[in-house]
Protein backbone atom coordinates (compact mmCIF):
# COMPACT_ATOMS: atom_id res chain seq x y z
CA UNK A 1 0.00 0.00 0.00
CA UNK A 2 1.43 3.06 -1.15
CA UNK A 3 2.14 5.97 1.62
CA UNK A 4 -0.20 8.86 0.13
CA UNK A 5 -3.30 6.16 -0.48
CA UNK A 6 -2.52 4.85 3.52
CA UNK A 7 -2.95 8.21 5.25
CA UNK A 8 -6.16 9.38 4.73
CA UNK A 9 -7.59 5.94 5.98
CA UNK A 10 -5.07 6.23 9.50
CA UNK A 11 -6.51 9.67 9.73
CA UNK A 12 -10.38 8.66 9.32
CA UNK A 13 -9.09 5.53 12.22
CA UNK A 14 -7.90 8.09 14.34
CA UNK A 15 -4.44 6.95 14.12
CA UNK A 16 -1.80 10.09 13.78
CA UNK A 17 1.83 9.12 12.32
CA UNK A 18 4.47 10.12 14.42
CA UNK A 19 5.94 12.78 12.32
CA UNK A 20 2.35 14.13 11.47
CA UNK A 21 1.62 14.76 14.81
CA UNK A 22 4.89 16.72 15.82
CA UNK A 23 4.22 18.73 13.14
CA UNK A 24 0.42 19.16 14.04
CA UNK A 25 1.45 20.06 17.64
CA UNK A 26 4.11 22.63 16.98
CA UNK A 27 1.88 24.77 14.74
CA UNK A 28 -0.58 24.68 17.50
CA UNK A 29 1.61 26.09 20.56
CA UNK A 30 1.99 29.47 20.41
CA UNK A 31 5.53 31.27 20.18
CA UNK A 32 7.14 32.36 22.98
CA UNK A 33 8.84 35.11 21.90
CA UNK A 34 5.42 35.89 19.80
CA UNK A 35 2.48 36.85 22.36
CA UNK A 36 -0.85 35.78 21.61
CA UNK A 37 -4.26 37.70 21.27
CA UNK A 38 -5.73 36.82 24.68
CA UNK A 39 -2.10 38.12 26.37
CA UNK A 40 -2.62 41.31 24.84
CA UNK A 41 -6.36 41.68 25.27
CA UNK A 42 -8.30 43.23 28.25
CA UNK A 43 -7.30 40.51 31.26
CA UNK A 44 -4.04 42.21 31.95
CA UNK A 45 -4.68 45.95 31.33
CA UNK A 46 -6.86 46.39 34.34
CA UNK A 47 -3.88 45.52 36.20
CA UNK A 48 -1.26 47.61 34.71
CA UNK A 49 -3.60 51.05 35.03
CA UNK A 50 -4.72 49.83 38.12
CA UNK A 51 -0.98 49.94 39.32
CA UNK A 52 0.32 52.62 37.56
CA UNK A 53 -3.35 54.73 38.91
CA UNK A 54 -1.93 53.72 42.79
CA UNK A 55 1.48 54.50 41.66
CA UNK A 56 0.03 58.20 40.62
CA UNK A 57 -1.80 59.03 43.32
CA UNK A 58 0.88 57.59 45.97
CA UNK A 59 3.38 60.31 44.27
CA UNK A 60 0.86 63.11 44.01
CA UNK A 61 0.39 62.51 48.16
CA UNK A 62 3.96 62.94 49.03
CA UNK A 63 4.40 65.99 46.64
CA UNK A 64 1.45 67.27 48.79
CA UNK A 65 2.85 66.24 52.29
CA UNK A 66 6.55 67.22 51.59
CA UNK A 67 5.38 70.31 49.90
CA UNK A 68 5.54 72.67 53.35
CA UNK A 69 8.85 71.04 54.52
CA UNK A 70 10.58 73.11 52.06
CA UNK A 71 9.60 76.43 53.58
CA UNK A 72 10.02 77.90 56.79
CA UNK A 73 6.71 79.84 56.72
CA UNK A 74 4.40 77.77 54.49
CA UNK A 75 1.12 79.08 56.04
CA UNK A 76 2.60 82.82 56.24
CA UNK A 77 1.42 82.80 60.08
CA UNK A 78 4.07 85.32 61.23
CA UNK A 79 2.05 88.04 59.82
CA UNK A 80 -1.18 87.11 62.38
CA UNK A 81 0.05 88.78 65.19
CA UNK A 82 2.99 91.11 66.57
CA UNK A 83 4.56 91.73 70.11
CA UNK A 84 2.54 94.63 69.94
CA UNK A 85 -0.68 92.83 70.07
CA UNK A 86 0.22 90.85 72.46
CA UNK A 87 1.16 92.97 74.60
CA UNK A 88 -2.53 95.02 73.67
CA UNK A 89 -4.26 91.44 74.75
CA UNK A 90 -2.82 91.55 78.10
CA UNK A 91 -0.48 88.35 77.69
CA UNK A 92 2.36 89.56 79.43
CA UNK A 93 0.73 89.62 82.92
CA UNK A 94 1.19 86.61 84.73
CA UNK A 95 0.35 85.83 88.52
CA UNK A 96 1.35 87.09 91.93
CA UNK A 97 5.12 86.67 92.27
CA UNK A 98 4.02 84.34 94.94
CA UNK A 99 2.49 81.81 92.81
CA UNK A 100 5.41 81.90 90.74
CA UNK A 101 6.53 78.03 89.42
CA UNK A 102 10.01 77.45 89.12
CA UNK A 103 10.15 75.89 85.93
CA UNK A 104 8.46 79.29 84.48
CA UNK A 105 11.23 81.38 85.84
CA UNK A 106 13.18 81.75 82.26
CA UNK A 107 9.94 83.53 81.05
CA UNK A 108 9.40 86.14 83.28
CA UNK A 109 10.92 89.76 82.10
CA UNK A 110 10.39 91.03 85.80
CA UNK A 111 7.95 91.93 88.56
CA UNK A 112 6.12 94.93 89.12
CA UNK A 113 4.41 95.47 92.23
CA UNK A 114 4.09 92.27 93.57
CA UNK A 115 2.86 90.97 89.59
CA UNK A 116 5.14 88.61 87.58
CA UNK A 117 5.59 90.17 83.65
CA UNK A 118 6.01 87.90 80.78
CA UNK A 119 8.63 87.82 78.32
CA UNK A 120 6.90 88.65 75.15
CA UNK A 121 9.88 88.13 72.90
CA UNK A 122 10.06 84.62 74.24
CA UNK A 123 6.37 84.38 73.80
CA UNK A 124 6.04 85.25 70.16
CA UNK A 125 8.91 83.14 69.23
CA UNK A 126 7.39 80.17 71.69
CA UNK A 127 3.78 81.12 70.12
CA UNK A 128 4.96 81.26 66.22
CA UNK A 129 6.66 77.74 66.66
CA UNK A 130 3.10 76.25 68.24
CA UNK A 131 1.31 77.85 65.47
CA UNK A 132 3.29 76.56 62.87
CA UNK A 133 3.07 72.76 64.55
CA UNK A 134 -0.50 73.18 64.62
CA UNK A 135 -0.94 73.97 60.79
CA UNK A 136 0.88 71.31 60.14
CA UNK A 137 -0.88 68.90 61.71
CA UNK A 138 -4.11 70.20 60.35
CA UNK A 139 -2.69 70.32 56.52
CA UNK A 140 -1.53 66.90 57.39
CA UNK A 141 -5.75 65.88 58.00
CA UNK A 142 -4.67 65.51 62.28
CA UNK A 143 -7.32 65.01 64.60
CA UNK A 144 -6.82 68.56 67.24
CA UNK A 145 -8.78 68.38 70.21
CA UNK A 146 -9.11 71.91 72.04
CA UNK A 147 -8.72 71.30 75.85
CA UNK A 148 -9.76 73.78 78.84
CA UNK A 149 -11.20 73.50 82.21
CA UNK A 150 -12.08 77.39 82.63
CA UNK A 151 -15.98 77.57 82.45
CA UNK A 152 -15.82 81.37 81.84
CA UNK A 153 -14.05 80.54 78.46
CA UNK A 154 -16.44 77.52 78.02
CA UNK A 155 -18.58 78.16 74.93
CA UNK A 156 -15.74 80.45 73.38
CA UNK A 157 -13.43 77.28 73.16
CA UNK A 158 -16.23 75.35 71.67
CA UNK A 159 -17.42 77.88 69.10
CA UNK A 160 -13.44 78.23 68.25
CA UNK A 161 -13.02 73.91 67.71
CA UNK A 162 -16.28 74.29 65.23
CA UNK A 163 -15.61 77.07 63.28
CA UNK A 164 -12.21 75.28 62.61
CA UNK A 165 -14.06 71.59 62.11
CA UNK A 166 -11.95 70.22 65.14
CA UNK A 167 -12.80 69.21 68.52
CA UNK A 168 -13.09 70.62 71.57
CA UNK A 169 -13.21 69.21 75.82
CA UNK A 170 -14.22 71.38 77.99
CA UNK A 171 -15.92 69.75 81.14
CA UNK A 172 -14.51 66.94 83.33
CA UNK A 173 -11.87 64.97 82.08
CA UNK A 174 -11.82 61.47 83.13
CA UNK A 175 -8.29 60.28 84.02
CA UNK A 176 -7.09 57.76 81.87
CA UNK A 177 -9.70 58.55 78.76
CA UNK A 178 -6.19 58.37 76.81
CA UNK A 179 -4.15 55.52 78.03
CA UNK A 180 -7.37 53.53 77.87
CA UNK A 181 -9.49 54.88 75.42
CA UNK A 182 -9.72 51.57 73.88
CA UNK A 183 -11.51 50.13 77.08
CA UNK A 184 -13.84 53.11 78.20
CA UNK A 185 -14.40 53.82 74.11
CA UNK A 186 -14.46 50.84 72.61
CA UNK A 187 -11.98 48.97 70.24
CA UNK A 188 -10.35 51.20 67.24
CA UNK A 189 -11.04 54.36 68.50
CA UNK A 190 -8.72 56.95 67.00
CA UNK A 191 -7.36 59.10 69.31
CA UNK A 192 -6.26 63.60 68.82
CA UNK A 193 -3.14 64.04 66.66
CA UNK A 194 -2.77 66.67 68.63
CA UNK A 195 -3.62 68.73 72.15
CA UNK A 196 -4.04 72.33 72.05
CA UNK A 197 -4.56 73.53 75.98
CA UNK A 198 -5.91 77.05 77.11
CA UNK A 199 -5.53 76.70 80.37
CA UNK A 200 -2.95 73.64 81.61
CA UNK A 201 -4.66 73.80 85.29
CA UNK A 202 -8.45 72.50 86.64
CA UNK A 203 -10.22 73.82 88.59
CA UNK A 204 -8.01 73.81 91.76
CA UNK A 205 -5.30 74.66 90.10
CA UNK A 206 -3.89 71.35 89.56
CA UNK A 207 -2.20 70.20 86.40
CA UNK A 208 -4.67 68.74 83.79
CA UNK A 209 -5.31 65.49 83.72
CA UNK A 210 -4.81 65.16 80.16
CA UNK A 211 -1.63 66.89 80.08
CA UNK A 212 -0.28 63.46 81.93
CA UNK A 213 -1.83 61.38 80.13
CA UNK A 214 -1.01 62.92 76.50
CA UNK A 215 2.31 62.64 77.73
CA UNK A 216 2.47 58.77 78.39
CA UNK A 217 0.67 58.42 75.16
CA UNK A 218 3.58 60.02 73.33
CA UNK A 219 0.59 62.70 71.85
CA UNK A 220 2.03 66.09 71.08
CA UNK A 221 0.93 69.13 73.14
CA UNK A 222 0.68 72.77 72.43
CA UNK A 223 -0.28 74.64 76.51
CA UNK A 224 -0.65 78.08 77.11
CA UNK A 225 1.29 78.64 80.49
CA UNK A 226 0.92 81.19 83.09
CA UNK A 227 3.11 81.84 85.62
CA UNK A 228 1.88 79.53 88.01
CA UNK A 229 2.51 76.55 85.70
CA UNK A 230 4.87 73.69 84.98
CA UNK A 231 5.31 73.91 81.31
CA UNK A 232 7.21 70.55 81.37
CA UNK A 233 5.15 68.00 79.60
CA UNK A 234 4.13 70.60 76.87
CA UNK A 235 5.47 70.24 73.63
CA UNK A 236 5.13 73.25 72.67
CA UNK A 237 4.69 75.86 75.60
CA UNK A 238 4.06 79.01 74.94
CA UNK A 239 3.99 81.47 78.06
CA UNK A 240 1.69 83.90 77.98
CA UNK A 241 -1.78 85.04 80.31
CA UNK A 242 -4.73 82.23 80.52
CA UNK A 243 -6.92 84.09 82.45
CA UNK A 244 -8.06 87.59 81.33
CA UNK A 245 -10.67 87.31 78.48
CA UNK A 246 -8.87 89.12 75.93
CA UNK A 247 -5.46 87.06 75.94
CA UNK A 248 -7.90 83.80 75.36
CA UNK A 249 -10.08 85.76 72.81
CA UNK A 250 -6.73 86.38 70.65
CA UNK A 251 -5.20 82.61 71.08
CA UNK A 252 -8.36 81.68 70.24
CA UNK A 253 -7.92 83.89 67.09
CA UNK A 254 -4.87 82.48 66.25
CA UNK A 255 -5.24 78.51 66.43
CA UNK A 256 -8.72 79.09 64.45
CA UNK A 257 -7.07 81.51 61.85
CA UNK A 258 -4.17 78.83 61.85
CA UNK A 259 -6.11 75.69 60.90
CA UNK A 260 -8.32 77.10 58.52
CA UNK A 261 -5.20 78.39 56.57
CA UNK A 262 -3.53 75.01 56.59
CA UNK A 263 -7.09 73.04 55.34
CA UNK A 264 -7.48 75.39 52.66
CA UNK A 265 -3.86 75.55 51.54
CA UNK A 266 -4.34 71.62 51.44
CA UNK A 267 -7.32 71.96 48.98
CA UNK A 268 -5.06 74.59 46.86
CA UNK A 269 -2.04 72.72 46.71
CA UNK A 270 -3.71 69.05 45.83
CA UNK A 271 -6.04 71.38 43.20
CA UNK A 272 -2.62 72.90 41.32
CA UNK A 273 -0.64 69.43 41.61
CA UNK A 274 -3.81 67.78 39.69
CA UNK A 275 -4.20 70.56 37.32
CA UNK A 276 0.00 70.29 36.88
CA UNK A 277 -0.02 66.64 35.76
CA UNK A 278 2.99 64.29 37.08
CA UNK A 279 5.38 66.44 34.52
CA UNK A 280 4.57 69.91 36.26
CA UNK A 281 4.58 68.73 39.68
CA UNK A 282 8.29 67.40 39.41
CA UNK A 283 9.78 70.57 39.50
CA UNK A 284 8.87 73.69 41.37
CA UNK A 285 6.03 73.62 43.41
CA UNK A 286 2.49 75.60 42.99
CA UNK A 287 2.36 77.02 46.56
CA UNK A 288 4.41 80.58 47.02
CA UNK A 289 4.96 81.13 50.42
CA UNK A 290 5.14 85.14 49.79
CA UNK A 291 1.19 85.30 48.93
CA UNK A 292 -1.16 84.51 52.45
CA UNK A 293 -3.11 81.66 52.10
CA UNK A 294 -6.78 81.88 52.33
Amino acid sequence: MAPARALPRLLSAGVWPRSLRLRVLQTATPSPTRPSSRTLGSAAAPALSQSEDSGGKAGLQDRVLSEPLKHSDFFNLKELFSVRSLFDARVHLGHKTGCRHRFMEPYIFGSRLGQDIIDLEQTAEHLQLALNFTAHVAYRKGIILFVSRNRQFSHLIESTARDCGEYAHTRYFKGGLLTNAPLLLGPGVRLPDLLIFLNTLNNVFEPHAAVRDAAKMNIPTVGVVDTNCNPCLITYPVPGNDDSPPSVQLFCRLFRTAISRAKAKRQQVEALYRLQGPEGAEGRGPADPSTPGT
